[in-house]
């Protein structure tokens, strides 16, 4: 008797506490940028954002938990990139990538990492870096234009220093791999900095 009535006045304190409401639109905006979610009452989202010459989408299903909101977005993080050909040839390391737009080739990050030591060098005009490295047991690329969970090139049983990459379509996605967002309140959701939004105070308001 008594846990039954420990149980209906656990479910009434519950009815009773403030639920929030997440379903609806909200946007980000600031200079030049503008960005936004659409949640649906099914648990879906959308999510678009636009900076300059750089658009980019996602879609995916949503969870809440307390005041974090949790995104599992459609695309598969660490696969924008293909290695299309790789070989061991020379000293140092070489990665050249190829798209038919090659304004896309230029400013990607590659990341070198020896013994938890890193170094970057950055594709210019040609789509290409060459460094300099006797050895190392990790190589990531990333977009800086795009950028999302990092991908990997090799790792230390991979033994090759010269690599081609292509450009996959999912570099347009996000990933939203990492990043939780917390209700604010019902009306705002707030972002943290990240490898996608890399600056403070990003607050999402519902419209």
């Amino acid at each position: 008797m008594k846990k039954n009535i420990l149980l209906i006045l656990l479910l009434l304190s519950l009815k009773a506490m403030p639920q929030t409401n997440i379903q609806g639109e909200y946007y980000f905006r600031k200079t030049e940028m503008a960005s936004g979610f659409n949640f649906s009452a099914d648990g879906k989202f959308e999510f678009f954002f636009t900076y300059g010459a750089v658009d980019r989408s996602a879609a995916g299903t949503f969870t809440v938990k307390g005041d974090t909101l949790k995104l599992k977005s459609n695309k598969e993080p660490g696969k924008d990139f293909n290695i299309t050909g790789q070989s061991k040839q020379g000293k140092g390391y070489t990665l050249s990538f190829n798209h038919a737009n090659k304004y896309l080739t230029a400013n990607i990050l590659c990341l070198f990492i020896k013994d938890g030591k890193e170094q970057t060098a950055t594709t210019g005009n040609d789509g290409k870096v060459d460094i300099d490295l006797p050895d190392c047991d990790t190589i990531y690329v990333q977009h800086l234009l795009y950028p999302d969970i990092l991908t990997l090139v090799k790792d230390k049983a991979n033994n090759n220093n010269n690599y081609i990459l292509s450009l996959n379509t999912s570099l347009e996605l996000v990933s939203f791999k990492g990043i939780d967002l917390t209700i604010v309140d019902d009306k705002t959701l707030s972002c943290p900095s990240s490898y996608f939004l890399p600056m403070p105070d990003i607050k999402f308001i519902k419209k």
